[in-house]
C-alpha cells in the first residue's frame, strides 16, 4: 500500500512537469511569496509551493493523501530548510485548527477539486484572523467568450474521466457570495488562469 501511494504521488509529479514548464510556475512564485505569517496552504499536492514561501512564513500544509504529504513535506527541508513547515491530513471542507489561527490562506490548483467549494470557504472565513487574507491561483471558467465555451464544452467529458476536476467553475464569483472581499484579480492564459486576491470577512 504504501508503495502504491509514493508511486502515485511520483506519478503526479511527472503528470505536472510539463504544466510546471510554462507561465504557471512563474505565477506560482509570485503567488507564493505573496503569503504572510501564519499560513495555512489547502490542498497542497506533492509541494510544488514549497520551495517559494518567504523563510519567515510558518506553513501549515494540508492534503487528503498523506503520500502527498510526505512529497510536500520532503520538498520542503531539502529546498526551503529556513521555513517552518509542517503537515496534516485534512480536507478544506472540515479543518481541523481553530478559529482565528491563520494570518493567510493560500490555495493553487486547488478550488476545482473541491466538491462543495462553500463548504471550504466558510471553514477558510472560520480559521482566517479579521485582517487575514486568502491568496488563490486557480483555472477557472475562460474569461473570454472563445475561452468560456470552450471551457463549458470540455467540462463533462473532462469530469467524466477523472471525476474530480471541474473545468468552468467561476472561483471569484463563489468567493465574493463567501463574503469575501476580492481586492484583486489577474487573468493568465487567455484567461483560464486566475489569481485572486480576497479579504477576510468582517464580523
Amino acid at each position: 500500500m504504501i508503495e502504491n501511494e509514493l508511486y502515485a504521488a511520483r506519478t503526479y509529479d511527472r503528470g505536472m512537469w510539463l504544466l510546471e514548464r510554462t507561465k504557471l510556475s512563474t505565477l506560482r512564485r509570485q503567488v507564493v511569496r505573496q503569503a504572510a505569517g501564519d499560513t495555512l496552504e489547502i490542498g497542497t499536492g506533492t509541494g510544488a509551493n514549497a520551495a517559494h514561501y518567504h523563510p519567515d512564513v510558518t506553513v501549515t500544509a494540508v492534503d487528503l493523501r498523506p503520500s502527498h504529504l510526505a512529497a510536500a513535506l520532503e520538498k520542503a527541508k531539502r529546498l526551503n530548510p529556513a521555513c517552518s513547515y509542517t503537515v496534516a491530513c485534512a480536507d478544506a471542507q472540515w479543518l481541523p485548527f481553530p478559529d482565528r489561527t491563520f494570518d493567510t490562506v493560500l490555495g493553487t490548483l486547488v478550488f476545482c477539486s473541491i466538491e462543495q467549494p462553500e463548504l471550504a470557504l466558510a471553514e477558510i472565513r472560520r480559521v482566517l484572523r479579521p485582517d487575514g487574507r486568502l491568496i488563490l491561483l486557480e483555472h477557472v471558467r475562460g474569461r473570454t467568450a472563445l475561452t468560456r465555451r470552450l471551457t463549458d464544452w470540455l467540462h463533462p467529458l473532462w469530469f467524466g474521466l477523472q471525476g474530480v476536476c471541474h473545468l468552468n467553475r467561476d472561483t471569484a464569483a463563489t468567493v465574493a457570495a463567501a463574503g469575501f472581499t476580492i481586492n484583486a484579480t489577474s487573468d493568465h492564459a487567455r484567461g483560464l488562469i486566475q489569481v485572486i486576491f480576497a479579504g477576510a470577512p468582517a464580523d
